[in-house]
C-alpha cells in the first residue's frame, strides 16, 4: 500500500494532473460549429395544493438548449439524444417541446400524487391515535393537525450546456437541482460527449485500449489527492470519502481539446452533503491509453 501511495504522489509531482470546476458555456453556443445550431426553451412553472397560494406547492424551471439543425447528421437522432440525456428515455418520441411539456406536467402530476399519498397517511395515522386515546383532548393533534399542514414544497432545476463543439466532438452537460423536502438538496451533473462522425455518445471502450480502467483509476487518486491536499487515501477518508481505491470510469465525462473531465455526483464516493468531485485528465496524461485513428485521439494529436 506505501508503494502504491507513492506512486500516486510521482503522478501528482510530474503535473500530469490539473482540476477545474465542470463545464462552462462556451461562447458559441449558438453557433454553426461541427455544422450544428442550437435553439432553447424556457419555462417556469409553480402548481399550488388544492390551487391555494397559501399551500405548499412544487416550482419546476427548465433551460433546454438542443440541436435545431445539422448539415451532416440527421437532427432528429441528435434531439433525441438530448432529449433522453435532459428528460429521460421514455421522452425520446417527442419534440424538444412535447419533451418540456410532458416533463412538466409530470412533475407537477407526481407532486399532486405524493400529496394525496401523505395526506391518506395522515389520515390513516389520525384514525389509529383516535383509537389508542379516544378520550383524549388532544386526539388527533400529535399527528393530524401537524401533519396535515406539514407536506413540503418540492422545486426542481434543470439545464443543460453546451461545453464542446469541434472537430468531430459536441460535448454537452445536463444539471439537476432540486429538493424534496429533505435536509440536503438534490443537485446532479450529466456529461455526454458525442462523436459527430457516428451521432453515438462517445464510450470509454471507444476512446481507450484494453485494460484502461486500473490506470484511469491511478489517474482519479492522483488527481483527488492534489484537488485536497493531502498525501494518503486514509486522509481523504477522513474527508467523507470512501471506497476510492474501488473508483471506476463511470461514463460521465466531457471531451474538449484540452482533455477530458469526469465528474463523480454525490454520493458516488463521497458523502452526500459533499460537493460532485471534478477531475480533470489531460491529453499528456491520457495519451499511452488511447486508442488510435478515434476522434479523441485525433484531437489529442493537435
Amino acid at each position: 500500500m506505501k508503494k502504491q501511495k507513492n506512486l500516486y504522489a510521482i503522478f501528482i509531482c510530474i503535473g500530469t494532473i490539473s482540476s477545474f470546476f465542470s463545464c462552462k458555456n462556451v461562447n458559441n453556443t449558438f453557433g454553426n460549429n461541427n455544422g450544428i445550431e442550437f435553439d432553447s426553451l424556457a419555462v417556469t412553472k409553480k402548481s399550488h395544493l388544492n390551487n391555494d397560494t397559501t399551500q405548499p406547492f412544487c416550482e419546476i424551471s427548465i433551460d433546454f438548449v438542443y440541436p435545431k439543425t445539422a448539415a451532416k447528421l440527421d437532427v432528429k437522432q441528435l434531439q433525441q439524444l438530448f432529449i433522453e440525456n435532459m428528460f429521460g428515455h421514455s421522452y425520446i418520441h417527442f419534440s424538444p417541446q412535447e419533451a418540456v411539456d410532458r416533463y412538466v406536467a409530470n412533475f407537477i402530476k407526481n407532486y399532486l400524487n405524493d400529496a394525496k399519498t401523505f395526506n391518506r397517511n395522515v389520515s390513516d395515522m389520525k384514525f389509529i391515535e383516535n383509537l389508542i386515546s379516544p378520550d383524549s383532548d388532544t386526539r388527533g393533534n400529535a399527528f393530524g393537525d401537524t401533519l396535515s399542514y406539514a407536506f413540503y414544497s418540492y422545486s426542481e432545476t434543470l439545464t443543460d450546456t453546451i461545453c464542446y463543439n469541434k472537430n468531430h466532438i459536441l460535448s454537452f452537460q445536463v444539471k439537476q437541482t432540486g429538493n424534496k423536502g429533505g435536509g440536503t438538496p438534490l443537485e446532479s451533473y450529466k456529461n455526454c460527449a458525442i462523436n459527430l462522425k457516428t451521432g453515438k455518445i462517445l464510450t470509454e471502450n471507444d476512446i481507450f485500449k484494453s485494460g484502461y480502467e486500473k490506470q484511469l483509476r491511478l489517474l482519479f487518486i492522483a488527481s483527488l489527492i492534489d484537488q485536497n491536499g493531502v498525501r494518503t487515501i486514509d486522509e481523504l477518508e477522513d474527508l467523507g470519502y470512501f471506497d476510492v481505491e474501488e473508483i471506476v470510469p463511470n461514463r460521465n465525462f466531457l471531451v474538449d481539446d484540452a482533455g477530458i473531465t469526469y465528474i463523480f455526483n454525490r454520493g458516488e464516493y463521497t458523502a452526500y452533503p459533499l460537493n460532485a468531485q471534478v477531475v480533470f485528465l489531460s491529453y499528456d496524461a491520457l495519451r499511452p491509453l488511447l486508442k488510435e485513428n478515434t476522434v479523441v485521439s485525433k484531437l489529442a494529436a493537435r
